[in-house]
């Protein structure tokens, strides 16, 4: 959509083959691992080598890593911070000195309502997202004077392979410290894996959801509205359920959420 909309448009992956259907709109591919210093100073160094500056970053890599906090390795939960969280924090500090140089500029962060709310099995996922709306808020106000924008995108459920991955990551050992055979997530994990696929494929939630291009949308308008909002949640479900989660206290939440899950150590073990 930048690109049909006369925007330099840079696309990144770490398979820059996959990129071949942005290409063919006029997109330069560069090959980008958001985990790997090189990587990312190559790619910025690309753009500003052209452009003198970045002008717009939008941070949108990111994956689930699912399952039970006490099950999750923490190599695996670090991986999660390295794609998630500390690669965007990265990028931004390497492209904000151009920014601030020609005094304009705009980091606009994929979050998601996940970095608003939390649901059981996403501990980690939503542990990333939350840091990425706490840096960019505490950033806004840091480069605001310089004539940068910081803008969160908030989707909700979006229709993409997304849900998948999430729910292949739920496989794994009992415990993440325990190698017994005793599993005392087995049910909880099941119902996770449940959960993800009807609120992504079926059901209420699913049709309060979304696909990519909405997202795409509402980048386009924080990318080149003047002044953009701070903050844009992206399909109903986004809005219905942060709506909901400001209202009720914690406890009610989590009594609705057990409409939902199953509580671990009601029966497994």
């Amino acid at each position: 959509m930048l690109a049909r909309s006369g925007w330099p448009v840079y696309a990144t992956a770490r398979n820059i083959a996959s990129l071949d259907g942005l290409t063919d709109l006029g997109c330069r591919a560069l090959q980008l691992d958001v985990t790997e210093e090189d990587s990312i100073r190559a790619a910025v160094d690309a753009v500003a080598d052209e452009h003198g500056a970045v002008g717009v970053l939008v941070n949108n890599a990111g994956y689930s890593q699912s399952g039970a906090v006490e099950t999750v390795p923490l190599a695996q939960a670090r991986r999660q911070f390295e794609t998630n969280f500390f690669g965007p924090a990265r990028l931004t500090q390497l492209v904000l000195p151009g920014m601030r140089a020609q005094r304009w500029g705009k980091v606009v962060n994929l979050s998601s309502m996940g970095g608003r709310l939390t649901f059981p099995g996403g501990g980690y996922y939503h542990a990333t997202k939350y840091a990425l709306e706490a840096l960019s808020d505490a950033l806004r106000f840091e480069v605001a004077g310089f004539g940068i924008d910081v803008v969160l995108i908030e989707p909700g459920f979006i229709r993409t392979d997304f849900s998948h991955t999430a729910a292949s990551s739920l496989d794994g050992p009992a415990t993440a410290g325990d190698a017994s055979t005793a599993d005392p997530y087995r049910s909880f994990r099941a119902g996770v894996l449940a959960s993800t696929r009807d609120v992504y494929d079926r059901g209420l939630m699913a049709r309060l959801g979304g696909t990519p291009d909405d997202v795409a949308r509402v980048v386009l308008e924080a990318v080149t509205a003047s002044r953009p909002k701070t903050r844009y949640p992206v399909t109903p479900s986004s809005r219905v359920l942060l709506g909901v989660r400001r209202l009720v206290p914690d406890r009610a939440w989590d009594a609705l959420l057990a409409r939902k899950f199953v509580r671990p150590g009601a029966g497994d073990g």
